[in-house]
């Protein structure tokens, strides 16, 4: 995993579409990615669109949500905005 990160970082992109790139990993190695991706993040000024069904990983790395039901945005803003109440 982490040299798949390697190869798309190389090229130092501004936006990075992440597509569950977490959900088939265990938990320690799951949180190391994580970490990871927001080092980067920080230090590089990448963005990411993060695409997740895990709604505890959302909250976590992104500062903006769009929820989506048949394909169509359904809700969409601020993280805790988007989360709170459901």
């Amino acid at each position: 995993m982490v040299c798949a990160i390697a190869r798309a970082m190389v090229i130092n992109p501004r936006f990075v579409v992440a597509d569950e790139p977490t959900s088939m990993l265990d938990v320690p190695i799951r949180a190391g990615v994580m970490e990871l991706l927001m080092e980067l993040r920080e230090s590089l000024g990448v963005s990411y669109l993060y695409i997740t069904h895990d709604l505890a990983v959302a909250r976590y790395m992104c500062d903006r949500l769009a929820v989506m039901y048949l394909g169509k945005v359904v809700e969409l803003g601020p993280t805790e905005e988007v989360l709170h109440p459901p």
